[in-house]
């Protein structure tokens, strides 16, 4: 009681002041972007900064993409560079493995990676395979990428994970992206690469909403292939001098 009949007594001005110091005020909201068009932003980019780079795949242009992955692409850069092809998967995925062996840096997009399966050998004996056996002198930087895994309401023959199948195949640099932060960074590394990348997107994930960090946005942002991302700095609870056996079995 005491302490409320000394706030009392005292003049409006620091009592407002003393009230406004405790209330907490909440941080402007941070760019929100979803990883659908984070990947369309990384593509993007890419297009822009290299004129080697194009798209091609089943209805990427005028349809802006069966999941709208690259929406406004054809709009911006015309059919030389947003290329709709027929489907079949295995004739355009040679198109774009001879086009990357001519100097070119394709990104192929299958509608779904279950039908990759159509390219398998192109993808597999011709793109993964041919910067060893020509001995280092042909590289084929090529971008197979596309939605892969399960989704919703899309049975047996949309639902089949190529993770492992992909990723067991020599040659072959395999990502799957999470968060949107990942998926710009991930695809602009895998365009620049000057080896085949298999980009594997997760179909539940495009209309998902993620923080994007003001590092994200910048053009020069770019997540390495082959080294790990820390998503948040850790520490260990106390010195590992003090550890005995039973702790370091918990590790």
């Amino acid at each position: 009681m005491a302490a409320v009949s000394g706030l009392v007594r005292r003049p409006l001005q620091q009592v407002s002041g003393l009230l406004k110091r405790r209330f907490h005020r909440t941080a402007p909201a941070a760019l929100q972007v979803t990883v659908r068009d984070a990947i369309n932003q990384g593509m993007d980019e890419e297009l822009e900064r290299d004129e080697k780079v194009f798209l091609l795949g089943e209805e990427v242009a005028q349809y802006d993409g069966a999941y709208k992955v690259s929406r406004g692409l054809w709009k911006k850069y015309g059919d030389k560079r947003i290329i709709d092809t027929p489907i079949s998967e295995m004739g355009f995925a040679g198109i774009a493995v001879g086009a990357a062996m001519a100097g070119l840096r394709p990104i192929c997009e299958f509608m779904t990676f279950n039908f990759s399966m159509q390219a398998i050998d192109q993808v597999i004996n011709s793109a993964a395979k041919t910067y060893y056996m020509s001995g280092g002198l042909q590289p084929v930087p090529i971008v197979f990428r596309g939605p892969n895994g399960a989704s919703a309401g899309v049975a047996a023959q949309h639902s089949q994970c190529f993770a492992a199948w992909y990723g067991h195949c020599p040659g072959l640099k395999v990502v799957s992206p999470w968060s949107s932060e990942d998926a710009k960074g991930l695809i602009k590394s895998a365009i620049r690469d000057n080896n085949p990348v298999v980009v594997l997107e997760n179909e539940l994930m495009y209309g998902v909403p993620f923080e994007f960090p003001a590092e994200a946005q910048s053009k020069d942002f770019l997540i390495p292939i082959g080294k790990a991302k820390i998503e948040r700095q850790g520490r260990l609870p106390h010195s590992s001098a003090h550890w005995n056996e039973a702790e370091l079995k918990t590790l």
